[in-house]
């Protein structure tokens, strides 16, 4: 079993930056495959990135790409999302989920899901 907790969640004024952490326990990471999603309210759960067990691979959706930089410190049990030149339209609460498997961005193949931090991008 693997306990994710995620923090630094906040509120940004639009064209800032935030940085949020995801925090395991019960496992070593490495074994993990890591995601984050995100969930803007009436919507349904976005992927927003993933990187893959030894963080030398990530891949993002088309809308963060060039702003949002995953990684991850094994050492630590963490992944971060650093997100820069936030927009309106990243407000959403941000989840990071582990998978067995690599480089997967549909929620359905993660089997470890943290309860999320809350992102508000003020304008």
């Amino acid at each position: 079993q693997v306990q994710l907790v995620e923090s630094g969640g906040g509120l940004v004024q639009a064209g800032g930056s935030l940085r949020l952490s995801c925090t395991a326990s019960g496992r070593a990471l490495i074994f993990y495959g890591m995601a984050w999603f995100r969930q803007a309210p009436g919507k349904e759960r976005e992927f927003v990135g993933t990187i893959s067990p030894s963080g030398g691979a990530t891949s993002y959706v088309d809308s963060v790409k060039g702003r949002f930089t995953i990684s991850r410190d094994n050492a630590k049990n963490t992944v971060y999302l650093q997100m820069n030149s936030v927009k309106s339209e990243d407000t959403a609460i941000y989840y990071c989920a582990a998978s067995t498997r690599m480089s997967r961005t549909s929620a359905n193949e993660y089997n470890y899901w943290g309860r999320g931090t809350q992102v508000t991008v003020t304008s």
